[in-house]
């Protein structure tokens, strides 16, 4: 397998408009972005990758985009893109924006112009079908709606989305469609840009035959269709190819075979992917369920393809709180994490705040929360009948509000995120979890993340190693190794709220073993035996 930058880079999110507000509207901006960059570089990161700033009506977040050429308003404008791509060069890192082209706007020019007549030029740019029996085209749902089919009265066709009503889904069979994305793409790369994370980006096929599902509440039928490969290898050919860039696929609805097919080497379609068998799939900590994907997707790609590690984002609930303990241990749990995620195969990514152990949120009505997607799966089962107390409750840990409320920087009103009156509330533990707390902490969340960065730079055995798990029934303990040109090295990790007695595996027990990190303060734990709760090591081992 062919060494790459990316391969040995730390990817860290900035959700822009969560992170900083330079100007006091209650948004985070671009130019807060690189008022923090020496924060960001200070870290040890190498790529960050900026959420959608694409003008937009801003009705999920930035996916919604109306202009791909455009600045939205809250971020900035193109002047300020261009100097942070310049200023996060200068400081020697990369930079990666979403790629967002399963759909656009309701507002965007070709979608008024696609759903002004039958006849219009840009029409298949979209899709349309007509009614069934004076109803939807069948029975698929979306991700944000009861169905997938929203009726144009004005055409008495119905057209197709994927996620809200208003984030219509582009026809991918159209070439002219396909050609005026590339066009895009290159705009965007040749002002500097280093990549895409491409979002769902396995959704632009569609199913030839739309017929009934099944089981319409098992969404899958929207991803991995005929056709997907095709489009992504016309990409690298068309764009890709022509730029020493980074690009890593959002792809749900996948098995490890399934997703060598994206990033096998060979094949010239994406460098690496989001797998969601751990996010999407593993609503709660399940240890027996995460290593066999662990081991499954490293035997899927080993040699092959590249993978990414990653255990919260913008879309999921933050991992100390839905992964971890965010209470009595959430220091040690959030450390905890962070070496799974640093020392397992494949890319590690970030997410603004984590690297200060940032817990998920909790509002006390729905009316306080943004999450499209929550709002509109509350207000369905409401008028199912359900009481509304009890819906509230079971949307909670999964809203993905959890994970988008302001950066905290210090313990100031609105946590020194804004001077404003922010778009979405501060959680209200910012007093005490906040950046410049961390700073002050020499064992703090904040420099155990760095110290696990800087040890990835410059141990080889933790970007290209083999792994192995040495313990694959224990419920408790995650014990697994690297090894990589002669040098192993022995991750031990006790993810419970109870001591672990432990005893190093077979031969290991004779071998000399060097302790490279851990996240209990030297002298504190209970000998070589006994884990506390929520212990991390990381041994080399010596022969």
């Amino acid at each position: 397998m062919k060494k790459r930058w990316w391969k040995e880079a730390v990817v860290y999110q900035v959700y822009w408009r969560s992170f900083y507000d330079s100007d006091g509207d209650g948004y985070g901006d671009l130019k807060g972005v690189i008022e923090k960059l020496d924060y960001i570089k200070s870290l040890g990161i190498d790529v960050i990758w900026l959420n959608p700033f694409y003008e937009s009506p801003d009705r999920d977040n930035g996916y919604d985009i109306s202009d791909y050429y455009r600045v939205m308003e809250k971020a900035g404008d193109m002047a300020v893109f261009q100097e942070l791509v310049r200023e996060i060069h200068n400081v020697g890192m990369k930079v990666i924006m979403d790629l967002v082209v399963n759909h656009t706007s309701d507002q965007h020019p070709w979608f008024l112009e696609s759903r002004s007549s039958k006849d219009n030029p840009k029409r298949d740019w979209y899709i349309w079908e007509d009614p069934k029996e004076g109803k939807e085209p069948n029975n698929w749902r979306s991700y944000f709606a009861p169905s997938c089919w929203e009726l144009d009265p004005a055409t008495g066709q119905y057209y197709y989305h994927s996620f809200a009503v208003e984030q219509p889904d582009l026809n991918w069979k159209n070439p002219d469609l396909r050609n005026e994305i590339y066009k895009m793409m290159r705009f965007w790369l040749d002002r500097g840009i280093d990549g895409f994370r491409m979002d769902v980006i396995n959704l632009l096929a569609k199913r030839e035959d739309f017929s009934d599902a099944e089981n319409p509440y098992d969404i899958s039928y929207l991803a991995n269709n005929p056709g997907i490969h095709d489009y992504l290898q016309e990409m690298n050919r068309e764009v890709l190819q022509h730029y020493d860039a980074m690009t890593v696929g959002e792809i749900p609805f996948v098995t490890p075979a399934e997703g060598l097919l994206y990033v096998d080497e060979d094949r010239n379609e994406l460098n690496t992917l989001f797998h969601f068998q751990v996010a999407d799939e593993m609503p709660t900590w399940d240890m027996s369920r995460f290593k066999r994907i662990q081991s499954s997707w490293y035997d899927g790609l080993k040699g092959k393809g590249w993978n990414s590690q990653f255990l919260n984002n913008h879309d999921h609930t933050r991992q100390v709180t839905r992964y971890g303990n965010d209470g009595q241990y959430r220091e040690q749990s959030a450390k905890l994490l962070a070496t799974m995620v640093h020392t397992l195969p494949g890319t590690p990514y970030i997410y603004q705040g984590e690297e200060i152990g940032m817990t998920g949120a909790r509002f006390d009505s729905i009316e306080e929360y943004n999450d499209i997607a929550m709002r509109n799966k509350y207000h369905e089962e409401v008028a199912k009948g359900r009481d509304p107390k009890e819906v509230f409750e079971s949307l909670l840990l999964l809203s993905r509000d959890n994970s988008r409320t302001p950066m905290h920087w210090n313990d100031a009103p609105q946590a020194g995120f804004t001077n404003g009156e922010p778009w979405i509330k501060v959680n209200p533990n910012y007093k005490h979890i906040n950046v410049e707390a961390a700073l002050k902490d020499q064992d703090s969340v904040y420099y155990y993340y760095k110290k696990l960065i800087s040890l990835r730079k410059e141990n080889e055995v933790v970007v290209y190693g083999d792994y192995q798990d040495l313990l694959p029934d224990d419920q408790n303990l995650y014990v697994y190794t690297r090894s990589y040109n002669g040098t192993t090295w022995l991750i031990v990790l006790n993810h419970s709220d109870e001591q672990q007695t432990f005893t190093f595996p077979g031969e290991l027990q004779q071998k000399g073993k060097q302790l490279i990190i851990s996240n209990y303060k030297p002298g504190t734990g209970n000998g070589e035996n006994l884990l506390d709760p929520h212990e991390a090591r990381v041994y080399q081992i010596e022969d």
